[in-house]
């Protein structure tokens, strides 16, 4: 559909903007659907107003309007979405097919930056958020298109209004004049409006969640009698596991595959008519058969469904659809939905116990929330968990993950009083950008433990509908590491961390005692340990097999003295002497006793076993891990130990460098990408790197490597420019004008072509000057003397730009080529600071030093804005060529400050803007007080909407 726009030469068609389109959460844990306004809704619009009450209507109107003329019904639903637009939250109506309009937010421009701003919820469903919701979206809609402030005039007895646009964390004004309060409103995003937006949605998921979980009255939909397909062992499996444990559950069935269990809280339903009011469904449909059943879900109080059968993204496009028709039909009305190809979820509370999976048996209860994906990998867990004996508080299989997410369960997992562990296996991450900033909240609170498929994070199993990457493949791990996450490599790991932190206390620190059976394996322990990252502490000691009772109590007692040590791994192997039992008894009392955390590895045992069970001074009952192998206790504990360490750290604010004018920049990007300019005086950016280049080499031997590939970016930029959609790759005037507008300042060039204009331009620029070809062939290559530098005088300089001409002819053929001319910069080393915009993780940063070496070794370390200050200081120390900037070797440090304030203006640069396909700085050269960005390659491309927007919205 397109809309009428007056432009020059007539109308213009402008699309209607589907990607305004989302589905919400509301407060209540309930989805609905929101849309920009349709001509269409004309009639949808007239029943809204009628519906509402007097009071509503003379807030909206300041008049009590009951019916919109004809008129009014045109201008509100006729909009360009430009100058006008509207979006409209809707649900299903009572006609088939029909929607009923439940709120409206529009906005008309004022002037091109500022826009007037009115809302109207519906009566029924104030107070649920809606308000909030509407005015992230049509915030971030106008932001689209160029607004950057909302007025607004409202009622002083519209208290929710206005307590809407208090609340909204946004930067407002408001006065009372004639009776009306005006609102102004900075659209521009703060701080306090990404926590607002952050706390709301935790609340709103977190309760769509608990819906989900705490359900008790659930519906199995089946296939019906016939021959056995996989949709009828799905439902029989389901039915099975009910006959053997229902849980405190009331299932109805419908359609069932076989004869229903004549078992306590399950009834067959005859017919549709029969089927009470119902909080989850479980479906175990041909996928074709699954979207109309959910359409008569809707209107029964079902909070989800979670759809057993697969059929649907897995198998091709028309299957894609299928599933995303599926999700729709849902959020209309007012569902999640929690697969398709799910294992299910259950709980095990004691007293509301939910078991809506396909479990044959369920894990016992205990305090680690698990989030699987796939069904079999749900299976395999289950599995695990059980012979470990570890308890779980709730379990959920997202299947294809078409709607609930693991970013769903760590918002309900962070609230739960059950849940004292977080354990995810993820075989895809749709929006990484969310889930990082929802597990480093969560981190904060509860330990996160993650192993990701494929550990990359880079294979997408069939049926996950997730964004093309080409982001590096460490990204994820520093992304998890920024999170705080424990990242575990497989489903094994997984399990060894979650024992540890489910039943032992977080350790206050890296000491290590070891207590073991033999010199040799306390030997191998303390060398597991210390490559692990503990300190192995001195108390640590040995036993021998045939050792009395008295000098096992010594031993331990000794080895949890206070002070001792932070940790204890126990090790017990004996090799003839049978094992008996007292170390381990010793070990578990006098853990239970100190509230020292404490692995152990002993022959026979594993899990958590009665034999390492004790009960401490407060009749808490206490139970010692067991590993099968010593490396495996040592690996889990030291995991445990470092996400102590980092839930004491300081973990900093985000970075907002002073001196940054982001509105000046989204003008000048917005103008770039419109006009087609860009490019043009590329090579002059290029010569900037082989200078920057020579004088890292002064500083510290890389930089000159650093030049080359900063001049070709240059390059590249010069054949940048024209019109069209695609990338822009900018010249170093709008490069510079670009960077200046984050504070950042780009060291000066000037192409040339004969001597006389090279030595005025050095006169310009300042003496000494460095001077380079302008050929991408040459460029930088100071080994064919592609590159001069420390060029102090005029003859010198003419004589140089005369060889210059001569290499290029030779060579080239190129009898008159240009050349740059650049101020020298002062001597430190140089360094690389790099940014890209991706499809899945959105924003990404990096930084390394310079040089073929650390390119080859991939020394470079990755982070994913909005980063703190910490992040940053994080990132310039974890290379491991760090030392360089720290005086190694009795060079001068150099001005880490100056140069962590470039990683930070170039992070927010980032996050501030999406059409920032890439950007590199290559090199900066550090030195001793100050930065110098010697090159800057710059590409711009129109933006794609990131997963992670600021606002609310469920998975599109």
């Amino acid at each position: 559909m397109e809309e009428p726009e007056v432009g020059p030469g007539g109308p213009v068609p402008v699309p209607y903007p589907v990607e305004w389109e989302a589905d919400v959460v509301l407060r209540d844990g309930s989805t609905t659907h929101l849309r920009p306004i349709r001509p269409q809704d004309a009639e949808a619009i007239q029943r809204f107003q009628t519906g509402q009450s007097e009071r509503s209507a003379y807030f909206r109107f300041f008049a009590p309007v009951r019916r919109l003329t004809e008129r009014e019904l045109s201008r509100l639903t006729h909009v360009d979405h430009d100058d006008r637009a509207a979006l409209v939250a809707v649900r299903p109506g009572a006609e088939p097919g029909g929607e009923d309009v439940i709120g409206v937010a529009r906005y008309d421009k004022i002037t091109p930056a500022e826009a007037e701003v009115a809302f109207n919820i519906a009566d029924a469903v104030q107070g649920k958020g809606l308000g909030s919701v509407l005015l992230e979206h049509v915030a971030a809609a106008a932001r689209e298109r160029g607004v950057r402030r909302f007025t607004a005039e409202v009622l002083p007895q519209n208290s929710s209004m206005l307590g809407v646009f208090r609340e909204a964390g946004y930067a407002i004004s408001q006065h009372l004049d004639d009776g009306i309060v005006s609102v102004g409103i900075d659209l521009d995003p703060t701080e306090r409006s990404r926590e607002v937006m952050a706390d709301r949605e935790h609340r709103a998921e977190a309760r769509s969640m608990q819906g989900l979980l705490s359900a008790r009255r659930v519906l199995l939909v089946g296939p019906g009698p016939g021959t056995p397909t996989t949709e009828h062992h799905l439902a029989q499996r389901v039915l099975d596991a009910a006959a053997a444990d229902p849980g405190d559950t009331e299932l109805t069935v419908l359609d069932p595959p076989g004869p229903v269990p004549d078992v306590p809280g399950v009834r067959l339903a005859a017919s549709w008519d029969d089927v009470p009011d119902v909080e989850l469904a479980l479906l175990s449909l041909p996928a074709r058969d699954t979207e109309p059943v959910v359409r008569r879900l809707t209107g029964r109080g079902v909070r989800g469904v979670v759809v057993l059968s697969a059929g649907y993204a897995e198998t091709g496009p028309d299957g894609l659809a299928r599933q995303r028709e599926l999700v729709r039909a849902a959020h209309a009305g007012g569902m999640r939905v929690v697969g398709p190809a799910s294992f299910g979820l259950l709980t095990t509370t004691p007293g509301a116990r939910l078991q809506a999976s396909l479990a044959e048996r369920a894990p016992g209860p205990g305090v680690v929330g698990l989030f699987c994906q796939s069904a079999p990998a749900a299976v395999t867990l289950t599995a695990t968990l059980r012979r470990r004996g570890l308890g779980v508080s709730a379990l959920v299989s997202a299947g294809h993950r078409a709607d609930v997410s693991g970013n769903d369960l760590m918002q309900y997992f962070e609230d739960d009083p059950h849940t004292a562990v977080v354990c995810l296996y993820l075989e895809s991450i749709g929006n990484p950008r969310k889930f990082s900033r929802i597990a480093r909240r969560l981190a904060g609170v509860k330990p996160v433990v993650v192993v990701v498929a494929g550990r990359s994070g880079q294979v997408v199993p069939p049926g996950h509908a997730v964004r093309a990457t080409h982001a590096p493949r460490r990204l994820l791990d520093e992304m998890l590491r920024q999170s705080g996450v424990i990242k575990a490599e497989n489903t094994h790991q997984l399990m060894d961390v979650a024992q540890v932190l489910a039943h032992q206390p977080l350790p206050g620190g890296p000491r290590v005692g070891i207590i073991a059976s033999s010199a040799a394996l306390a030997a191998l322990v303390a060398e597991a340990a210390a490559a692990a990252g503990l300190v192995v502490a001195a108390s640590s000691d040995f036993l021998m097999p045939e050792a009395p009772d008295e000098e096992i109590t010594r031993v331990v007692e000794a080895l949890f003295a206070p002070g001792a040590c932070d940790v204890v791994v126990a090790v017990d192997v004996p090799v003839v002497v049978p094992r008996t039992g007292a170390v381990a008894r010793a070990v578990a009392d006098a853990a239970a006793r100190t509230g020292r955390t404490t692995v152990a590895s002993m022959l026979g045992l594993s899990g958590l076993p009665d034999e390492l069970a004790a009960t401490a001074p407060d009749g808490a009952a206490v139970r010692i891990p067991a590993f099968s192998t010593p490396e495996d206790a040592v690996t889990a504990l030291a995991k445990v130990v470092g996400y102590a360490q980092w839930r004491t750290e300081e973990r900093g604010a985000h970075v907002r460098p002073e001196g940054v004018d982001s509105r000046a920049a989204r003008r000048l990007v917005e103008d770039l990408l419109a006009d087609g300019r860009g490019g043009g005086q590329g090579g002059q950016g290029g010569g900037q790197g082989g200078q920057g280049g020579g004088q890292g080499g002064q500083g510290g031997g890389q930089g000159g490597q650093g030049g080359g590939q900063g001049g070709q970016g240059g390059g590249q930029g010069g054949q940048g420019g024209g019109r069209g959609d695609g990338p822009r790759e900018l010249g170093q005037d709008d490069a510079a004008a670009l960077l200046g507008c984050y504070g950042l300042s780009l060291w000066r060039s000037r192409v040339v072509r004969t001597g006389d204009e090279a030595v005025a331009a050095a006169e310009e620029l300042g003496w000494p000057v460095a001077l380079k070809s302008a050929s991408a062939a040459l460029r930088h290559r100071t080994d064919l003397g592609g590159v001069r530098l420390d060029i102090a005088d005029a003859d010198e300089l003419r004589a140089d730009v005369q060889r210059m001409h001569e290499i290029a002819a030779t060579a080239l053929g190129e009898p008159d080529p240009l050349v740059e001319v650049q101020r020298m910069a002062p001597v430190g080393v140089a360094c690389v600071v790099r940014s890209a915009e991706d499809l899945l993780f959105g924003p990404m940063v990096s930084f390394s030093l310079a040089g073929d070496a650390t390119d080859l070794l991939d020394d470079v370390a990755h982070g994913v804005p909005p980063l703190t200050d910490v992040d940053v200081s994080a990132m310039v120390r974890t290379v491991r060529t760090a030392p360089r900037l720290f005086g190694y070797g009795g060079a001068p440090p150099v001005d880490i400050d100056a140069l962590e304030d470039v990683l930070a203006r170039v992070s927010v640069m980032a996050d501030d803007l999406p059409e920032l396909a890439a950007l590199e700085l290559y090199p900066v050269i550090v030195g001793a007080e100050g930065t110098s960005i010697v090159h800057a390659s710059v590409r711009l491309r129109p933006a794609a909407r990131r997963a992670d927007a600021l606002r609310r919205a469920l998975p599109a």
